[in-house]
């Protein structure tokens, strides 16, 4: 494998881009800021009280993958001598790749996750650790939630550490925003029972099946009009802005006296959410991790 590396200007990303890609034979292209970790880089990505951002760096890197060298030469040669690409586009290098078992290193990166010393996440390629009485079995995958991140392991700690005081009375469950089914899946694990659990994107759902499936839990996993009536317990990981515009559903599906569990929250936030939720219900802070924050709530019987 070889990579071209070709320093391009703003409105000749695309048209390079394209060409490599549809008649230069490119594996794969991808591109990067020219100047990124200097004083000219530019964030692509606004922010509130900033400036509309830009479409595109003013140089970039577009870096082509190309089965050989030969190929990748003749590449470079054809698009250079393109009228619109002479005089604007460079090549910066023209290099091998290091050949690398790409899956081994992918799994390297995922490692059993300790949610507590008894409950623990864990790869299909790992054995679960000593300790672990319970474990989810789970591979990264397209949808959200493979224990790495603080929210979901705030949330499944919560259930873990909840359980042995209130499992008996989950006898319905909702997973709202469940992206790859990890709290539905924690919630039957620790005595859940009648668990629902929706997300807008059918490729979570799709997820959040074969996850149950592999961890051998029955749930209902299904887009949001899955959810039905009240559940004594109500979780929505997801971000603060969605989750202050669901109030009114989120509250509506919790049985009185019920928890809602919610995660995706910046400690910033806190007050937000609070005033968002309050017609319903009293959100605390019950947990917090690296800048997020977990809030909880019980509703009046």
């Amino acid at each position: 494998m070889i990579e071209l590396l070709l320093l391009v200007p703003e409105d000749l990303v695309e048209s390079v881009s394209d060409a490599l890609m549809d008649e230069l034979e490119a594996l794969s292209v991808s591109v990067e800021d020219a100047d990124a970790d200097t004083d000219a880089e530019r964030a692509l990505f606004g922010e509130p009280g900033m400036p509309p951002p830009s479409a595109g760096w003013q140089r970039s890197v577009v870096t082509a993958l190309f089965a050989d060298e030969d190929v990748a030469t003749e590449a470079a040669t054809l698009l250079l001598a393109q009228d619109w690409a002479q005089e604007k586009v460079h090549v910066q290098a023209m290099r091998p790749v290091v050949e690398q078992d790409w899956v081994r290193l992918t799994q390297s990166q995922f490692s059993p996750v300790e949610i507590t010393p008894s409950f623990w996440i864990v790869p299909t390629w790992h054995e679960p650790p000593a300790a672990a009485e319970r474990f989810i079995r789970l591979d990264p995958g397209l949808a959200f939630g493979t224990g790495t991140h603080p929210t979901t392991r705030m949330c499944l700690r919560w259930i873990a550490n909840q359980a042995p005081t209130f499992s008996g009375s989950w006898s319905r469950v909702l997973d709202y925003g469940c992206g790859s089914g990890i709290l539905a899946i924690g919630a039957a694990l620790h005595g859940g029972r009648d668990i629902d659990a929706v997300d807008i994107d059918e490729a979570a759902v799709i997820s959040t099946n074969a996850n149950a499936a592999a961890n051998g839990v029955t749930l209902k996993a299904a887009l949001p009009d899955g959810a039905s009536g009240t559940y004594p317990l109500v979780l929505a990981n997801i971000l603060a802005t969605p989750l202050k515009l669901l109030a009114p559903l989120l509250c509506g599906h919790v049985a009185p006296g019920g928890h809602l569990v919610l995660a995706g929250i910046l400690e910033r936030q806190a007050d937000e959410l609070k005033a968002a939720y309050a017609p319903w219900c009293d959100l605390e802070v019950s947990d917090s991790e690296d800048g997020w924050i977990l809030m909880t709530a019980r509703l009046k019987p």
